[in-house]
């Protein structure tokens, strides 16, 4: 399983509750590109549209510029695929107050490109600051068992 590319900051700024996998309606070329890197997912986000989940503010540049297609937007939205059930049930947890719907990384299941997006709540400050101390605790215990 290659991942093709990842979210960092979601975990950081966001609680992530539970995670879902989709797969994604490309183009041809998207693929090729998708598959040689050229896909960011940093600020991007999963909105609904009726019945439907689209992922939207991604960016995957054309594979090879000077023969993409005329007209082709690298930001456009893009549908994900998932079971019916799964997707009332997303729509009926992302209507609750405060929660979200975040990609979490781009990869390959098999022969298949899949997103991992997760619901997720905002994290406030103070949880930021304290992830931040938890890490530095646990960098610093670290450093001191290599040096005994």
């Amino acid at each position: 399983m290659a991942v093709y590319a990842e979210n960092r900051k979601a975990h950081f700024n966001y609680e992530i509750l539970e995670t879902f996998k989709a797969g994604l309606v490309l183009q041809g070329q998207e693929v090729k590109s998708i598959k040689s890197g050229r896909i960011q997912i940093a600020g991007s986000y999963v909105v609904t549209r009726g019945e439907e989940l689209f992922l939207r503010g991604a960016t995957i540049s054309p594979y090879q510029p000077a023969n993409a297609p005329a007209g082709y937007n690298p930001e456009r939205d893009r549908k994900l695929l998932l079971h019916k059930e799964e997707i009332r049930y997303i729509l009926g947890k992302s209507k609750e107050r405060g929660l979200t719907l975040v990609p979490l990384k781009v990869y390959n299941d098999k022969r298949n490109l899949k997103l991992e997006f997760g619901l997720a709540r905002g994290k406030k400050t103070r949880d930021k600051r304290e992830d931040i101390r938890k890490r530095e605790a646990k960098r610093e215990i670290e450093r001191a068992l290599k040096y005994e």
